[in-house]
């Protein structure tokens, strides 16, 4: 089923959209939520918290990319659930790692004017990512979107971890030094 006709059943209120959305997006969104949970229940509760928030949504939005927005709830949700699980307990993982190797390149948003900034620094991220090369980008995507470890970047991108990380390295780099001619202050 096309995007177009899972978002109509949203917008009619049809039921049929969660299982539709299940079907094409199921096996997506539940990679987003064990990349950032690696727990496969919390996974699955994410993902079907996804769903709920899908059809509170929609209507009103009307998602240009379903896969992105669904995502992007998907996401959301298994951050909130990594801060009130960690929150019990702090731990390890590949979240708190992933988020402290960019942390030095990234400027917190503490400022009154937050929401601006967020969505100019998207801008100049998504400019910045335009702008490499597409191994580098697939591989900083894998990381720090889709958050996989080192080695299941190196295992996927059929090459070694020392080489991921190196990669990933110069790529936090070339971002520093990029922000920084935006004018974006770290």
């Amino acid at each position: 089923m096309e995007d177009s006709q899972i978002i109509d059943l949203y917008f009619s209120r049809d039921q049929q959209a969660i299982p539709a959305t299940e079907e094409k997006y199921g096996p997506y969104c539940r990679t987003v939520a064990y990349n950032i949970l690696q727990d496969d229940a919390d996974a699955e509760e994410c993902v079907n918290d996804t769903y709920l928030r899908a059809w509170e949504a929609m209507p009103p939005q009307r998602p240009a990319r379903l896969a992105a927005f669904l995502a992007k709830i998907t996401r959301n949700l298994s951050f909130n659930r990594i801060e009130r699980n960690s929150a019990k307990k702090r731990g390890g993982g590949e979240v708190p790692l992933a988020l402290l190797e960019l942390e030095e390149c990234l400027p917190s948003g503490e400022s009154v004017e937050e929401a601006v900034e967020e969505r100019l620094l998207t801008e100049v991220l998504e400019a910045f990512l335009r702008s490499q090369p597409p191994l580098q980008r697939q591989v900083f995507l894998l990381r720090y979107w889709h958050l996989f470890p080192i080695r299941a970047i190196a295992r996927h991108m059929a090459m070694g971890e020392s080489r991921v990380k190196i990669m990933l390295h110069r790529t936090r780099l070339s971002l520093r030094d990029y922000l920084e001619q935006e004018g974006i202050l770290l």
